[in-house]
């Protein structure tokens, strides 16, 4: 059966259609081309017509042409349009004319960079050109390091490198810089949050490396579909840019569904399983030989999907894939993908990106994935090079995901997100103008950020802590530590822990990020990884090694968090009749406390045990709604919590989609009798450290927030609360209608102070 006839079949299928909420068909479009431009290298437009590419799409000339003028430019069309090409193309043509320049090439991944390695090579090889080019990152053996440094006309690396490896050593990449005439950053929408402000840093110090050595490079850009494609890349880089996005690939017909698993407590809102009925529909695509991919929202979530598949799909072959696993394993897993020797896999949103893995029919997500950008692209992965595709998305039982099937149109017909930065985060602000300072000592009047002051005082304060010394007008690095070592661009620690076999230390199963790792690899913790289970003999937590041992398990183990949070600062507040609106510094502690063995195929829970580690602790923003003694005492004893703590679950929920923020950007949690204002207060907080803006955000826009969520509630068919609607932990009749209520009051009392910001 192919792709085609599996579509058709599920359109008469009755188990399958009748829990089908949306069913949104996207028409195939044509291609519009344009010629290749006179004015480029007759060698390699030869190659690209010998590869099938007669012609150029419309935006790869109109990105040509804007490159030869000058111009820094961000390409934004959909996946697998050709946006390789855009950059590739003029790249090549002013090296081959200009054999001393230099091109460095950013990629977020080093998987991506192993892609454009082999692209470039290609295209290289059959044209008989003399450009050299490298890949320069944690894996590039020393034996070759010099010759990339001294002879590369295309350097290829990733943000990590160029941070720790590159801007700290420019004294002996001295040819690269002197010349580099292009930057080329691929997949610019990766960009926001705290990895995105990093980022903008890490910019601000290349830029500044640059205009050292006398150069200043043009930037091309990429990106999938975003709301602010060009002023994210005028934010990052500090620079006026051009928008390309006049898409003239062709597209294949698209169906997008939205599947809501079937109810099984009509009382409780209870639905069938997410996870199980995604294993079922990307079982019967595999038997029915339809390449899938199946993303997943959860590193647990991967593993427990790919170990239904492999049961269900013991005749095929199917592979998980996600942060943790050792590289070789990745490049095997991608590699299989493109030879088509994996019918299935099953990923976190690691394979999100443009990595070459193929030509795939469906794309099943599990869960919204916390964005519309994110499962655009998740759905791209499917109908790459015009073929005919199909994308599902599973609902979950989260109100987030049941408002999506009950409002399809909110994805079907609303622009992506907006892709949110803070480079002048004072905490990441810090780190970097740190770095800097140890690349090039500053002049005292230099600005690092448009703020005079700021730079001036960090400078001053960095050297009243001895960390620089002012001298004969500028600022000295002074400290034997090597800054950029120190500093993780991605999140707030820069640890690994390993995991490793009990039998033989030297066998590395996999390594788990530091934060993650007091839930995932806890003693007596399952650890699943590619299907096999290990048993967590011992988490290691100074040396930062879990010691493991093979398994059989029934069970998987789920672990549960406490969190406590201490005001330091409130830095705006808004009163109202029955609450307080927050704004304003916390300081975030959250431990580990203990584990649920939850049983396989069931799901139930069959036990339970504690995590003896220790807390971890960061500073954040928060937005903060604390209520009135008068709210409170409307309220039974015994049911005011309940309200709240339903009243936190539909917050959590729903917020991320008015912040066009991912879901795990933002945390709450709900304190009975707050230390900071005595009362009951739900706290929202930024998940990173120091904060990126979104609990401004919902400080400004709380009524719009409060207003989608009694929507929500008041159009789910439970009795007294749900998954769907304020949560499984609700017990008592009439919760519902209280928290719609207080939702009534917090949404009228702020109508009108936000509606004009969201639009």
């Amino acid at each position: 059966m192919n792709i085609e006839q599996l579509i058709e079949y599920l359109t008469n299928y009755e188990p399958f259609i009748k829990q089908v909420a949306a069913w949104h068909t996207i028409p195939a479009k044509e291609a519009e081309y344009a010629l290749y431009p006179d004015n480029c290298d007759e060698t390699i437009i030869a190659v690209y017509k010998n590869r099938g590419i007669e012609k150029l799409y419309t935006h790869q000339r109109s990105a040509y042409d804007a490159v030869q003028r000058k111009e820094n430019i961000v390409v934004v069309t959909p996946t697998a349009s050709g946006k390789t090409l855009c950059y590739n193309l003029p790249v090549l043509n002013h090296i081959v004319k200009h054999p001393d320049a230099r091109a460095l090439y950013l990629f977020p991944t080093k998987a991506l960079s192993q892609d454009q390695l082999s692209e470039l090579q290609e295209i290289i090889g059959f044209a008989g050109l003399s450009v050299k080019t490298y890949t320069f990152d944690g894996d590039t053996p020393q034996s070759a390091r010099k010759a990339i440094r001294t002879a590369g006309n295309i350097v290829i690396t990733n943000p990590d490198m160029l941070h720790s490896g590159i801007l700290p050593h420019h004294t002996i990449w001295v040819k690269l810089f002197e010349n580099l005439q292009y930057i080329v950053v691929d997949e610019i929408h990766t960009y926001k949050g705290v990895f995105g402000s990093h980022f903008a840093n890490l910019m601000r110090r290349l830029k500044r490396i640059c205009s050292f050595y006398g150069s200043n490079p043009q930037f091309i850009c990429c990106s999938a579909t975003i709301h602010n494609p060009k002023e994210l890349a005028e934010t990052i880089f500090e620079l006026p840019f051009t928008i390309i996005d006049n898409n003239g690939a062709p597209r294949g017909k698209k169906h997008f569904v939205i599947y809501n698993p079937p109810v099984m407590d009509k009382a409780l809102g209870i639905r069938a399983s997410s996870i199980k009925e995604a294993a079922a529909i990307g079982s019967l695509c595999v038997k029915n030989n339809v390449s899938t991919i199946i993303f997943c929202r959860s590193r647990l979530r991967v593993e427990i999907i790919a170990t239904y598949l492999k049961e269900k799909c013991n005749n095929y072959s199917v592979a998980a894939y996600r942060g943790g696993y050792l590289p070789n394993e990745r490049r095997q897993i991608e590699k299989g993908l493109r030879e088509k020797k994996i019918n299935a896999v099953v990923s976190t949103n690691a394979l999100e990106l443009g990595i070459d893995i193929g030509m795939l029919d469906c794309a099943i997500s599990v869960g919204y994935p916390g964005s519309i950008a994110s499962l655009q692209q998740q759905s791209g992965r499917a109908g790459r090079r015009g073929a005919e595709s199909l994308a599902i998305m599973v609902a979950t039982s989260s109100p987030l995901d049941q408002y999506i099937a009950k409002h399809p149109h909110f994805v079907f017909e609303n622009n992506p997100e907006t892709a949110n930065i803070n480079p002048d985060n004072l905490l990441i602000l810090m780190d970097h103008i740190k770095c800097a300072a140890f690349e090039i000592p500053f002049s005292t009047d230099e600005l690092f950020t448009h703020h005079h002051l700021t730079t001036k005082e960090m400078l001053q304060y960095l050297a009243s802590k001895n960390i620089l010394k002012e001298s004969g007008g500028k600022f000295h690095w002074m400290s034997d530590i090597y800054p950029a070592n120190d500093i993780s661009l991605r999140s707030a620690s820069q640890d690994n822990v390993v995991i490793v076999h009990n039998d033989n230390h030297a066998e590395v199963i996999g390594q788990i990020d530091y934060p993650s790792a007091p839930t995932m690899i806890h003693d007596d913790a399952i650890y699943i990884h590619q299907g096999q289970q290990y048993y967590i003999d011992k988490l290691d937590w100074e040396r930062k090694i879990a010691y493991c041992h093979d398994v059989e398990s029934d069970y998987y183990t789920d672990a549960e968090e406490k969190t406590d949070i201490h005001v330091l600062e409130e830095f705006n507040n808004k009163s109202f009749s029955i609450a307080t609106l927050s704004l304003g510094e916390v300081n975030v502690r959250t431990k580990a406390i203990m584990f649920k063995k939850i049983k396989f195929g069931s799901h139930e829970n069959i036990g339970w045990g504690k995590i003896n580690l220790p807390e971890l602790e960061m500073h954040s923003t928060s937005v903060w709604c604390s209520f009135t003694d008068e709210c409170v005492q409307q309220f039974e004893r015994e049911e005011a919590g309940e309200v709240f703590i339903g009243l936190s679950y539909i917050l959590r929920t729903i917020a991320p989609l008015y912040t066009l923020c991912d879901y795990g950007d933002i945390r709450v949690v709900f304190e009975n009798l707050s230390h900071f204002t005595q009362r009951p207060t739900i706290f929202i907080y930024d998940a990173v450290p120091g904060g990126v803006g979104i609990s401004e955000r919902i400080f400004a826009i709380f009524g719009l927030i409060a207003q989608a969520s009694k929507e929500v509630i008041a159009a789910c068919t439970c009795t007294n609360g749900c998954p769907a609607c304020i949560g499984p932990m609700i017990t008592r009749t009439g919760i519902k209608e209280k928290i719609i209520a207080l939702l009534e009051i917090l949404h009228n009392e702020f109508e009108g102070q936000a509606g004009h910001i969201l639009h």
